[in-house]
């Protein structure tokens, strides 16, 4: 009689005194999903610091983003009322459940299952998350454009990310993010998080940031949509100067115009939609006030005068160039008037033409957004 077959170590027959197989994967719970951005804090130490620096009341609700297996969860509820966890993965919600399931705690933790970004978000006091990469952006600008935002956010992102967040004028990642987070909130740069920290570990580095959204009277009294749409605008093409991302990109005028006219229909302003022939370089029309009137004609009394000044024999000679077809178009009165006004403002009332988005500071904005307004043009 031959030998029954041994089972193999780690296989389904396999006794309790079976030491774990060598592929740690095969020991999980559950394969970690990369398209949730599933990158779980490992490192007790870091999570804790993390709590810490959130400075926690005992009477504050927090919110928690992207809970995973409940690493931060449980630190959280040792110092706060109540644990608000918002989780995409069914599986990461009933893991997270499960590290309080019997305890005292369960009563202080609610799990919500879907996406923060389209959730509608209960009232809470702080905002603790290890975000997915992915939603980083969208997440930011949820707590900024809040009615009522939370006192404070102490949150992990990739570093180049946390990185922008900070970023000042002139500095390479300095962009439309920059300018947002900090019009609206103090931003400090908390701790560096390698990427051992984490299981998996990503192939970047992660940094922790502490938000504070202004409140009361530090919190600027200006429509965050208006805010945010001039700077999409600004920031299209940040090394441009701003007076090619306004007025070399008809799309842009476009859409002021749109934006225009709904402006003029609710304040009972008429519009003059009458067309009107302009060559390629805009020279049949000019812009006088808020009039489209004609331009003056291309010779003027110094032509003229050259022209009396010429020798008979060149007057004479014809010419053996042909003259180039002028390419003509039609467009509406108002935009051109849209045109105009979006000049007026870039070279006379803020002078910053020439300027670049990268360079602007805050000031500089906040002069263009206010010069915009005067012209009747808006963004939200």
């Amino acid at each position: 009689m031959g030998k029954a077959k041994a089972s193999k170590r780690g296989g389904a027959n396999s006794t309790p005194y079976d030491r774990p197989a060598k592929n740690p994967a095969t020991n999980n719970v559950f394969k970690f999903s990369k398209d949730f951005g599933q990158h779980i804090l490992k490192n007790p130490g870091i999570a804790e610091a993390i709590v810490n620096k959130a400075n926690l009341k005992p009477t504050d609700t927090v919110l928690e983003v992207g809970p995973g297996t409940g690493n931060l969860t449980v630190k959280i509820l040792e110092q706060a009322k109540k644990v608000i966890a918002v989780e995409m993965d069914p599986r990461m919600a009933a893991e997270t459940t499960k590290r309080v399931q019997g305890k005292p705690e369960q009563k202080r933790l609610e799990v919500l299952l879907g996406d923060v970004i389209k959730t509608t978000l209960p009232s809470f006091d702080v905002c603790i998350s290890n975000t997915p990469y992915q939603i980083s952006s969208p997440l930011v600008f949820k707590l900024l454009s809040m009615p009522n935002p939370p006192r404070t956010c102490v949150l992990m992102f990739q570093r180049e990310f946390a990185m922008r967040l900070t970023a000042r004028p002139s500095d390479p990642l300095y962009c439309r993010l920059s300018v947002n987070a900090q019009f609206w909130a103090r931003i400090t740069h908390i701790l560096k998080v390698g990427r051992n920290n984490f299981r998996p570990p990503p192939q970047v580095d992660s940094s922790v940031v502490r938000i504070e959204p202004k409140l009361g009277s530090e919190r600027p009294n200006i429509s965050f949509e208006e805010w945010d749409g001039m700077l999409r605008i600004c920031f299209n093409r940040r090394n441009k100067t701003l007076r090619a991302s306004w007025l070399g990109n008809k799309q842009v005028l476009l859409l002021i115009e749109r934006n225009y006219r709904l402006w003029c229909a609710t304040n009972d302003i008429p519009v003059d939609d009458d067309l009107v022939m302009v060559d390629n370089d805009d020279e049949m029309w000019e812009v006088v006030g808020d009039e489209v009137v004609p331009a003056p004609a291309a010779m003027d009394v110094d032509d003229e005068e050259d022209d009396m000044e010429s020798p008979l024999f060149f007057k004479s000679e014809p010419s053996s160039q042909v003259e180039k077809t002028r390419s003509h178009k039609t467009y509406p009165k108002v935009y051109l008037l849209i045109k105009e006004k979006v000049r007026r403002v870039l070279e006379d009332v803020t002078d910053l033409a020439d300027k670049r988005s990268g360079k602007c500071d805050e000031n500089d904005f906040l002069r263009l957004l206010g010069a915009f307004n005067a012209e009747g043009i808006h963004f939200s």
